[in-house]
């Protein structure tokens, strides 16, 4: 899917026109539609602004990655020591025998949770 196909997706999930993006970007709705067809491509900063807007990664509107967190979900505090780019980058030094463990413990301590609950 191209960048322009992402953007309008987006735009469309939310139920919002070309209008409400081109005022948010102060550009004219022809440049919103030139980024959905792929006509133009939107410089850094706004790529980033679009990303904001939408609250994706700037890597999920360049087709990088399904992921389509904003960074707010990244920078997510899990508890007081750790956000969840912390553990995401801890599970990521272990090999997969290892992670698997980890999920299984995991999903024993949630099925521990919630038969609390």
């Amino acid at each position: 899917m191209t960048t322009g196909a992402i953007l309008r997706q987006l735009r469309e999930e939310k139920n919002i026109g070309q209008k409400e993006i081109a005022l948010y970007l102060d550009v004219t709705i022809g440049t919103i539609s030139n980024y959905e067809n792929s006509v133009h491509f939107p410089d850094l900063l706004t790529l980033n602004k679009l990303a904001d807007y939408f609250g994706v990664t700037t890597d999920y509107l360049l087709n990088r990655t399904d992921y389509r967190g904003g960074l707010d979900v990244l920078n997510r505090r899990v508890s007081e020591e750790y956000t969840v780019t912390d553990i995401v980058n801890t599970f990521l030094t272990f090999d997969g025998n290892t992670v698997n463990h980890l999920m299984e413990y995991a999903k024993f301590l949630q099925s521990r949770h919630f038969t609390k609950n």
